[in-house]
């Protein structure tokens, strides 16, 4: 049995038809740059999200550098974020001139800890990122309330979390803004990249409508000095059809999950923990595993796809070498970055493929002398 690590075609053959639809109708109109399709998918967005504004951008990463640059970040400034993330969140900071600040991540979750970004706040603090990594919303209310205390803004790094919520709170809704990917892996995803900013924050959302147009609200008159992060009709069109279907994917992937949890409960495999104020949209299920990369190559050659996110450290990355984080730094991070397995999770996968995943990832972990994870023992002890 061959089990993909993802599979956009069994997602994609059963909406063929009514996407093809949508396509032809962009394409029939010749409106392919923003347009009615593009504020069609905005309004559709926002309601979904429970935010007053949605922004369709090009991607991303490009909803993030928006962001930062509709508030005014710049050289001289510093932005807290983790370590652990994909390199858009600090790749951002660092494009306006502004220094990313690598804080730890929680090891139970993964994502940015509360008590790590209060060592790292200094007097040039002027935002926190955390991130909702692989679905599940980071602690934003110890965040938010260190946030607040230094009357700085949040911005939720939520590429991976569309629909996860915390307390009955939406992602996206719990800062200042909540930048959003819909890269085809996504749980909603393009037909390319597309991206999208949320907030409830009338000022914000006027400029970053702006920024995304090289700040011109009329062609050849810039207020502002901004980008093109403008999104294409056709992605809107596509997203638009996909986000009827969002929800029943989300449920599809946490029964998955769930069923991944039971088969390997008692294991050397340490499941993905999500708070019980939480409920994750499983973007990745993520385990830590011991001797990772042997375990890895063992699944390959069952044919069982798994990826790594992420195998280095964002404050030992090459290109940050010049702020000068060295090993040890964010303990929790490298530790991670050494254990993490992302298993197939997407809402088709069949019973028996899961079945078949656990079956060969626990005879892949059992055949190994390691120890269970050091992971398992740090998070146990938050």
């Amino acid at each position: 049995m061959k089990v993909k690590l993802l599979d956009l075609q069994e997602q994609y053959l059963p909406i063929r038809n009514e996407i093809r639809r949508a396509i032809d109708e962009v394409c029939d109109q010749q409106a392919l740059i923003l347009g009615p399709h593009v504020e069609k998918f905005e309004q559709k967005l926002a309601e979904y999200c429970g935010t007053k504004h949605a922004i369709g951008v090009s991607s991303g990463t490009d909803a993030i550098l928006c962001t930062l640059m509709a508030l005014g970040i710049k050289a001289g400034d510093e932005v807290i974020v983790p370590s652990f993330t994909f390199f858009a969140t600090a790749g951002c900071v660092a494009r306006v001139g502004a220094t990313p600040v690598f804080a730890d991540i929680d090891a139970r979750t993964f994502n940015l800890s509360p008590e790590s970004v209060k060592k790292k706040l200094s007097p040039r603090t002027r935002a926190i990122m955390p991130v909702h990594l692989f679905g599940q919303v980071a602690a934003m209310e110890e965040i938010g309330r260190i946030a607040q205390d230094r009357n700085i803004p949040v911005i939720e790094d939520a590429a991976q979390a569309i629909g996860a919520t915390r307390n009955g709170h939406k992602a996206c809704t719990m800062s200042r803004a909540g930048c959003l990917s819909f890269y085809p892996t996504k749980n909603l995803g393009a037909f390319g990249d597309a991206g999208a900013i949320c907030t409830n924050d009338d000022q914000l959302a006027a400029t970053c409508r702006l920024l995304r147009v090289h700040g011109s609200a009329h062609t050849y008159h810039h207020h502002l000095i901004g980008g093109m992060f403008r999104l294409a009709a056709i992605q809107a069109a596509v997203l638009s059809v996909k986000l009827k279907y969002l929800e029943g994917w989300h449920a599809a992937r946490q029964a998955n999950a769930a069923m991944y949890d039971k088969l390997m409960a008692g294991s050397k495999v340490v499941t993905p923990f999500v708070e019980k104020c939480n409920k994750s949209i499983y973007n990745q299920y993520v385990v830590r595993v011991p001797n990772r990369d042997r375990v890895k190559q063992t699944l390959a050659d069952k044919g069982i796809g798994s990826a790594i996110y992420y195998p280095i450290p964002l404050h030992l990355q090459e290109c940050f070498a010049f702020l000068g984080g060295k090993a040890g730094d964010c303990p929790e991070s490298e530790l991670a970055c050494q254990q993490v397995l992302a298993l197939p999770v997407y809402p088709e996968l069949t019973a028996g493929q899961i079945e078949f995943v656990a079956e060969e990832l626990l005879a892949a972990v059992g055949s190994d002398p390691a120890a269970v994870p050091a992971g398992r023992d740090a998070a146990a002890a938050r």
